[in-house]
């Protein structure tokens, strides 16, 4: 098994040089090439290395946005709500609805979501979940749209492709951007989306070259290097 492993890989790199950077039209086609030989849909996915320390609050980089085409990913959907908020978030598709029973199903260990939404009324309630939720990136937030007043709106954008993004300690912001069977061009469109909401979020305290390095990959395969000025929609015109 392992070398067929092995072989299937050295295959998929077959082609990549390694020290080049690419068009990103032209990484896209290489990642959906090399994806379309797997047995399932693989997930195309961006890593952005930036010119930031997030350990200062002031090159913290965070933010959501909603990707044109959306993740192609079935999203499950956790909303901390009461009374009427919880009937018009399990109106809008959340999978999962609740207040002290689903803190106490979380606090229990029982974690069946991908994203977590509250009403800010909820907040004193599920502000005890930190420690269980924030490690996961799956702590609600003002800042990202989820924790709102507006149930509806949000349960619909975490299930219609929004994506939240945070620099992680090595100064990298990753994400799913699209299966490898979406269009070349929907997976284009995602990207520079996703890139440039990465732009928007630049703190203050960046200084310098913001973004460093970008590179591609699908979940089995080899990763691509993008030439930066490529992202923007400009470049390709």
């Amino acid at each position: 098994m392992a070398k067929k492993q092995g072989k299937r890989i050295r295959a998929a790199r077959e082609g990549i040089d390694r020290t080049k950077l690419y068009g990103l039209e032209e990484a896209v086609e290489m990642i959906k090439t090399r994806a379309a030989n797997t047995k399932f849909d693989e997930t195309v996915e961006i890593a952005i290395n930036l010119g930031v320390d997030p350990r200062h609050a002031d090159q913290m980089v965070r933010g959501v946005v909603n990707l044109p085409n959306g993740t192609g990913r079935d999203v499950r959907v956790a909303v901390f709500a009461r009374g009427d908020k919880a009937e018009e978030a399990k109106a809008a598709g959340a999978d999962i609805v609740g207040a002290e029973d689903l803190v106490e199903q979380v606090q229990g260990g029982q974690i069946d979501f991908d994203r977590a939404i509250a009403t800010p009324d909820m907040m004193a309630l599920v502000g005890r979940l930190g420690k269980v939720l924030g490690p996961r990136g799956l702590m609600p937030n003002p800042r990202v749209g989820t924790v709102t007043p507006d149930v509806t709106a949000a349960v619909k954008a975490s299930k219609g492709g929004a994506v939240e993004f945070r620099v992680e300690k090595a100064g990298i912001v990753h994400a799913g951007v699209g299966k490898a069977s979406f269009g070349a061009d929907k997976i284009t469109e995602n990207i520079r989306a996703f890139a440039d909401a990465v732009n928007k979020a630049k703190p203050s305290g960046a200084k310098g070259n913001y973004v460093k390095r970008i590179a591609l990959t699908s979940t089995m395969g080899p990763g691509v290097k993008v030439d930066p000025s490529t992202m923007s929609a400009a470049a390709s015109a």
